[in-house]
């Protein structure tokens, strides 16, 4: 006796419908009669659509089937559908890649955005506005230095790191101090006792 497994039937296209709307639409290319095969297509869309009745808000829900149903027939069944027929080759064209980013990063811990914001900085012309500018960085640098490791950094350290990532020696104001390191991390200590509901019952 034969048995009819799914693993010796033919691939579903559009495995959502099930093999039976898929038995529905490869008939309708075995239709001769126009009139006929138009007539069935409309019943194959009304069934395709009583399948997915949670996407009948969506305003291109019915052409969406037409679609659909032209994908099932290998884009071969030539009906009088209401809307323009999909091609094969724009449905199927692959995008194009998106290049992958290859610039070094000098500090994954910093990433990418502190480099770049760091190069913007060093073009700005009035040196009082830049420093200050640049020490708002650092601070900013210190605290996901923080983030990513918890013990404590000087300021020197990341100064320095500052001036790898700009690549230049610059010589930063001696008076020039970073935020302490309680300050920079009180805000996520504050929100961990907010959100404490031991906090919260007294």
């Amino acid at each position: 006796m034969f048995k009819d497994y799914n693993t010796t039937r033919k691939k579903l296209v559009l495995p959502e419908y099930g093999r039976n709307v898929q038995i529905m639409v490869d008939h309708l290319l075995t239709i001769e009669d126009r009139e006929l095969r138009n007539k069935a297509a409309q019943t194959v869309i009304a069934v395709m659509g009583n399948l997915n009745p949670h996407l009948r808000d969506q305003s291109d829900f019915r052409h969406k089937l037409w679609d659909h149903l032209m994908i099932m027939a290998d884009y071969k069944l030539d009906i009088d559908s209401p809307y323009e027929m999909p091609k094969k080759e724009v449905l199927e064209e692959k995008p194009n890649r998106i290049p992958y980013p290859s610039g070094e990063i000098h500090f994954r811990h910093y990433g990418k955005v502190v480099e770049m914001l760091a190069k913007e900085i060093m073009k700005v012309e009035d040196e009082q506005r830049r420093m200050e500018m640049l020490r708002n960085l650092a601070n900013h640098m210190k605290k996901l230095y923080l983030t990513w490791n918890r013990e404590q950094v000087s300021d020197e350290v990341i100064f320095n790191d500052l001036k790898q990532i700009i690549g230049q020696d610059i010589q930063f104001p001696p008076d020039m101090h970073l935020s302490d390191t309680r300050e920079l991390l009180a805000p996520k200590i504050r929100n961990k006792k907010r959100n404490n509901p031991r906090n919260k019952q007294r």
